[in-house]
């Protein structure tokens, strides 16, 4: 398969999204009360800072923005767990165009109403994301709207991967990255750009246990479609990975291990606790792997965390 991603592209993001994204601070863990064992040297990368509250911003401005006025003029639409579609909505209305965001129905509503705060229409559809993403890309086709997908898009990984650029240049001894996977655009972006900059460094991805998409698709070795989902943070929970996603996370992703709702909540609440950071699951997905002994770093090991999107579920 032809590689879509370069290293070239994620610079070319970072360029183009400056000034419409924040660079997030790195924060090292130190002065804990319950520091996580064997984690001497643990640095975590605040992207929850983000505009939007998630990672997802770079991508989502980087596609629309790579687009022609033609294409933006009736509008943008796409299907979410919640973060991407506030990212296209904040996409949307930094451009001043129209957008439609397709939710499934296990979105929580609060971010249905932050969707809406930004200006999106926001359309229920389906029980997890693949079914609102069917729905999505009928409108596009009937309507001719631009659709941004949250994680098969060349333009969205090499926006995701700009986060690589940052961690790099601001922890340079970084030996390896802990990255949570929904559909694998996150995790594609880091990996693809960590790993041209820095061959022997190790990316780590983290899933739920309820949504072991790319999991069990790299252990049968091709892509396999889950009969179901069952993990409170929806944000992790596609059915289904995509060929460009596979391809790069088969090649650059070390390993990836599973963590369950309880383990990302204990995550969540250390966070909250231990830092004052809010963060949802997901977001503490990185940091559940870590306090589970699911990934165990060697002595000496520099290790960063990717906080990847803000919430409540550990205050």
């Amino acid at each position: 398969m032809i590689q879509p991603l370069s290293l070239k592209m994620v610079k070319a993001a970072r360029s183009r999204i400056s000034g419409h994204v924040r660079r997030t601070p790195l924060l090292q863990a130190i002065a804990l009360k319950q520091p996580i064992p064997g984690c001497d040297h643990l640095w975590l990368k605040l992207d929850c800072l983000q505009v939007t509250g998630s990672f997802k911003a770079r991508g989502a401005v980087n596609k629309l923005l790579s687009l022609s006025p033609e294409k933006l003029e009736r509008g943008i639409v796409t299907a979410s767990g919640g973060n991407h579609g506030l990212a296209v909505a904040y996409a949307g209305w930094m451009a001043n165009v129209p957008a439609t965001i397709y939710l499934p129905h296990n979105t929580p509503p609060a971010k249905a109403d932050k969707l809406r705060q930004w200006g999106a229409t926001v359309i229920m559809e389906g029980a997890v994301w693949d079914d609102a993403n069917r729905a999505a890309l009928r409108q596009a086709e009937q309507e001719n709207l631009a659709y941004i997908h949250p994680f098969a898009d060349p333009f969205v990984m090499a926006g995701q991967g700009t986060l690589a650029l940052e961690i790099l240049e601001d922890l340079p001894e970084v030996d390896t990255l802990v990255v949570a996977i929904g559909g694998g655009g996150l995790i594609s972006g880091i990996s693809f750009a960590a790993k041209a900059l820095r061959p022997y460094l190790s990316v780590i991805g983290v899933e739920a246990v309820g949504a072991p998409t790319l999991h069990d698709s790299l252990k049968a070795g091709k892509i396999i479609e889950l009969a179901s989902v069952n993990t409170k943070a929806n944000t992790l929970a596609p059915r289904q990975t995509e060929a460009v996603n596979f391809d790069i996370i088969q090649n650059c992703v070390n390993d990836v291990v599973l963590v369950t709702d309880e383990q990302m909540q204990t995550a969540a609440r250390w966070l909250w606790f231990e830092c004052g950071i809010a963060a949802e699951l997901s977001g503490a997905a990185a940091i559940a792997a870590l306090q589970s002994g699911l990934y165990q770093p060697a002595d000496n090991e520099t290790v960063c965390a990717l906080i990847c999107g803000s919430g409540t579920d550990g205050v």
